[in-house]
């Protein structure tokens, strides 16, 4: 026998009731099915809010999973930017066409004959001729030559040797006459040299090679201060300190001077960078500084200049670009927005730093199978790197020429990764690396491609970042400035020898040449002739062979 369930539905007993009665029974039942009808409605809504959530966590997991890989990559990875098979990646003979989509999106790689060569370094055979030889004569004895019909010498080696620095004290006499005229005497003495610094204990050479040392080769004054001692004497790193912030004021006019030569010129690249100051007003030791640098000239005349200023603010290009009228090429920073609209300047942008964040995404992404499909900061990376070859093999093309073949090929190629990256930039989550790239390209795609608009443009701000490597190298090892003084004398020592490097000079020799005329340099013409464009070293002239 079947027995009936205690959860079954009851079908209620309709005969009888009346049609007030029945209306009652069908509204309340009505009342029942809507009430159902909301639980279920606010159950779906609940379930799609419990989906979300679980997909703004799964996305939030993912870019921290992303941004701890790539933490690691930038502590202990190496800085490289060069891939692993970066070639072989995008070669389309290797790609298997049936992978996906993706593989299909990849571009050409550009023919190898398109490219210049690269020239295989020779070694180097034999030392510099411009280096000082001393002739070492190895003689037989009178006894081993004795009855030779004749005796010849052959050269059999050639060693380097290394002269230590020494210090010498130079002890000025000054000769006086005295001459006697009707009773009275009148004295005359021999010209000083007048010093840069007026009293000081350091002689120019001294204070030239205090400067290289720090500035360009990333000595510290303590060890400086180790080294001298060394040598027979010690100085101390506050006199050391002391003569550079000193030598600041001696050198203003001549960085002025190079200041407006640069920005005469009609393109300039400029970059900033921290530096750490640990007593300035205002400003806590912890907070960021800040060392600006520009790049450029006139043709023939390029010179690399330095600032510092406590703020990262856009007065400061404002300040420094004052009367500059051209094209500024800068990274996405907006603070060069402010000049640019100022002095209507013509902006244009850097795809070093624009593929500088793939290469980041790319590194950070999960790491995947030799036959895995490229990721999308890989496919963007290779349409990069098709325009730099381009760069490559116009190198040595004329302005115009390299004009011709921007217009030719790198802005077909522009537009071809333009249409990429507006299709795929939505497919990529936002927050991550790739997706930040993306939009990182396509927010600056107009000063990006501003560099096709001429021949003597580049395609990125190397030039700056460059210029401003030596002194993110000597960060490392002098760390902080104590004063914005001696922030500002390191700004003028960088300018000195980034310029002096950038005309082909020895910075310590030119520094040298500087202070030896400076003091003197009382006339504008003066101040001109130690510009590193028209300065004259004996230094760098070919020494002779033997002493």
């Amino acid at each position: 026998m079947k027995s009936t369930p205690d959860n079954a539905l009851k079908t209620p007993d309709l005969n009888g009731l009346s049609t007030a009665e029945m209306a009652a029974v069908i509204s309340n039942l009505q009342a029942q099915l809507a009430a159902k009808e909301d639980v279920l409605q606010n159950q779906q809504v609940q379930l799609k809010q419990h989906d979300e959530a679980l997909q703004r966590r799964d996305n939030y997991i993912a870019i921290l999973e992303e941004l701890l890989r790539h933490k690691k990559i930038q502590q202990f990875a190496a800085s490289s930017e060069k891939q692993p098979n970066q070639i072989l990646l995008f070669d389309e003979a290797e790609l298997e066409g049936e992978i996906d989509e993706l593989r299909d999106e990849l571009p050409e790689d550009v023919e190898e004959a398109d490219a210049p060569r690269r020239s295989r370094k020779r070694r180097q055979r034999g030392f510099s001729d411009k280096l000082l030889r001393e002739r070492i004569e190895l003689t037989l004895s009178d006894e081993e030559k004795a009855g030779a019909s004749k005796t010849f010498f052959t050269k059999v080696k050639e060693e380097l040797e290394f002269i230590p620095a020494q210090l010498k004290v130079l002890e000025y006499w000054q000769e006086k006459a005295v001459f006697e005229q009707d009773g009275d005497e009148r004295i005359v003495a021999a010209f000083r040299p007048v010093h840069p610094l007026g009293k000081c204990t350091a002689t120019p050479s001294l204070l030239a090679y205090l400067i290289t040392s720090k500035y360009a080769d990333g000595l510290p004054l303590y060890r400086l201060e180790q080294m001298l001692k060394r040598l027979g004497h010690e100085v101390s790193r506050t006199s050391m300190a002391h003569w550079i912030i000193r030598l600041d004021d001696v050198f203003k006019p001549l960085i002025n001077l190079m200041r407006d030569v640069q920005n005469s010129s009609d393109y300039l690249q400029a970059d900033e960078t921290r530096i750490q100051v640990l007593k300035e007003d205002g400003k806590t030791a912890q907070s960021d500084k800040w060392m600006w640098v520009t790049r450029g000239g006139p043709p023939g005349h390029p010179s690399v200049l330095f600032e510092y200023d406590p703020s990262r603010g856009g007065k400061v290009p404002v300040r420094l670009l004052d009367d500059f009228q051209g094209i500024l090429q800068a990274d996405g920073y907006s603070g060069y927005g402010q000049v640019c609209a100022a002095n209507k300047l013509t902006r244009i942008g850097c795809w070093d730093h624009a593929r500088r964040k793939y290469v980041e995404a790319s590194r950070a992404a999960p790491a995947k199978g030799k036959k895995g499909p490229p990721s999308k900061a890989d496919v963007a990376l290779s349409h990069i790197r098709k325009l730099y070859a381009i760069e490559k093999a116009a190198r040595d093309l004329s302005d115009e020429e390299r004009y011709q073949l921007r217009q030719e090929k790198s802005l077909p190629l522009l537009n071809t990764f333009k249409t990429w990256l507006e299709k795929n930039a939505p497919k990529v989550m936002k927050g991550l690396l790739t997706r930040k790239a993306m939009d990182y390209t396509l927010n600056q795609w107009d000063t990006l491609v501003g560099y096709c608009e001429r021949g003597d443009l580049n395609i990125s701000n190397a030039g700056a970042e460059n210029a401003i490597r030596p002194f993110a190298l000597g960060r490392k090892a002098w760390l902080f400035a104590d004063t914005s003084q001696g922030a500002k004398a390191s700004a003028t020592c960088y300018s000195l020898i980034e310029t002096a490097k950038a005309n082909g000079l020895e910075p310590s020799a030119y520094i040298h040449h500087v202070l030896e005329r400076i003091a003197g340099a009382d006339t504008l013409e003066k101040l001109e002739a130690l510009l590193p464009w028209n300065a004259e070293l004996q230094a760098l002239k070919k020494v002779a062979q033997y002493d």
